[in-house]
């Protein structure tokens, strides 16, 4: 029998250890899950199709020729501007630990953040690179301010648009971004008291329970109030209630409202951050919304009209996306169709009837559609997301388990969203547009909106007729 070498054993025990701690490290050592991360980065290119072309054109075929290119540009460059603002600062105000309104600014111009950086998703133990949830959350950045400029379409400098969309992403946006969806992510709830510490440092509006998948408060209410707010102050249209200011190109609104209910699979079902069972539900109820809503639409327009419109039909579509975004995690189908019944009627009567009657000249229906169509959305989300009528119920990640739903308790955690959304928005939006009023004015002048924002704006035209 060979003797034992002393030497090669100590060799070998520390082979093994070395071949152990690398198995246990690749055990226990979180990575991001390829194929969640390939899903996030079609969503972020999705998303990025529904600014542009999609909001651009959608908002550009409503208005006169004269003004076409405007829109064209405004959203384009809203884009651009935002893009970079959320890179430098918006990232790290919305989605570092802060206080309950705010984060910090310890992520400033991306600090700290690599490729192997992760972000969490809604499951323990699953991950996506934090450059692609900073690329996903930037389009959410971008297309809500685009969204305001609907509400004074045609009359509006190009520079106090700019101006105001800065001031409004970073002292309405980013907060609520915050308020909202900024939490610890799901491996934080380990247990009752470490859930508890864990809530501690979510966003205010997230403490309170309020639930909003994809940005019923965070974008649509809080464009829409904004909206508002810009088109009382600014005033109506030259010849407004006088003239018919008709869309120049319907079917340009045809083609942006299409592209946007595309690139709406990628708002709705990308804010899963997974491609999983739940992503396909947020899928078909995405789908099913902006159908029942473009049908409730249309009838409404058609007994009222007495004729159904293509316009009408495209901003039924919309209307209903706008509705299920809050709600597209924790509805069922069936109360995905609901809601867009409900938001189609309801919003063909907000920017038909309630315009009419208050006065004011919400070009686009900015508030009309996504204002309205999203606080139907964050209170019909209470409704829907109940597993007595086919939702999912709110997920308890300590017990990992659906916890017990309370309907009613639910609204008031959703009314909490809808009425901070709409008066942190009301107030911020006064503020900076008077500011911007007073800094270097909000309207042109009478002589250059009759002659037309392209060529007076931009010195160009959208068509060579």
């Amino acid at each position: 029998m060979k003797h034992f070498n002393l030497k090669t054993g100590f060799s070998i025990l520390a082979l093994s250890l070395v071949f152990v701690e690398a198995s246990f490290a690749d055990v226990v050592a979180p990575t991001a899950n390829k194929g969640d991360t390939a899903w996030v980065m079609i969503s972020t290119i999705l998303v990025t199709l529904m600014v542009i072309p999609g909001l651009a054109l959608f908002y550009g075929g409503m208005v006169r020729v004269k003004n076409m290119l405007s829109v064209l540009m405004q959203v384009f460059v809203i884009f651009s501007m935002v893009a970079i603002l959320w890179a430098i600062y918006g990232y790290s105000l919305a989605f570092t630990e802060g206080n309950a309104f705010f984060g910090s600014f310890s992520k400033l111009f991306l600090k700290g953040i690599t490729p192997d950086s992760l972000a969490a998703t809604f499951s323990k133990g699953v991950f996506i690179p934090e450059y692609i949830y900073v690329a996903f959350q930037l389009t959410f950045a971008t297309i809500t301010p685009a969204l305001i400029i609907g509400a004074f379409a045609e009359r509006v400098k190009f520079s106090a648009i700019l101006l105001f969309t800065v001031l409004w992403f970073t002292f309405s946006y980013l907060p609520m971004a915050h308020m909202v969806w900024y939490w610890a992510g799901p491996d934080a709830y380990t247990d009752t008291a470490a859930a508890e510490k864990a809530a501690a440092t979510a966003g205010f509006l997230f403490q309170k329970g309020a639930l909003d998948f994809a940005g019923g408060a965070v974008v649509h209410i809080n464009a829409g109030v904004a909206g508002l707010v810009g088109c009382l102050l600014v005033g109506k249209r030259i010849g407004y209630g006088k003239e018919f200011l008709t869309p120049h190109s319907v079917t340009m609104t045809m083609i942006g409202a299409s592209l946007l209910w595309v690139g709406w699979f990628g708002f709705n079902v990308g804010s899963n951050l997974e491609a999983n069972g739940l992503a396909a539900l947020v899928f078909v109820n995405t789908l099913l919304a902006a159908a029942a809503a473009t049908l409730s639409w249309m009838v409404a327009e058609w007994i009222i009209r007495g004729k159904p419109s293509m316009l009408g039909a495209a901003s039924g579509a919309i209307a209903g996306l706008v509705a299920i975004t809050p709600a597209c995690g924790w509805s069922g189908p069936m109360g995905a169709i609901l809601l867009g019944l409900v938001s189609g009627g309801t919003c063909f009567w907000s920017v038909t009837i309630l315009k009419a009657k208050l006065k004011y000249d919400d070009s686009l229906d900015a508030f009309g559609v996504h204002g309205i169509g999203g606080i139907i959305g964050a209170l019909g989300t209470a409704v829907v997301a109940s597993p007595a009528l086919g939702g999912t119920g709110v997920w308890d990640y300590v017990t990992n388990s659906v916890a017990e739903y309370s309907m009613s308790g639910q609204m008031i955690s959703q009314l909490w969203s809808v009425v901070i959304a709409i008066v942190w928005s009301g107030a911020v939006s006064f503020a900076a547009f008077k500011l911007v009023d007073v800094l270097i004015g909000l309207r042109v002048t009478e002589e250059d909106e009759r002659l037309g924002l392209d060529t007076t704006e931009h010195g160009e035209t959208a068509y060579n007729i």
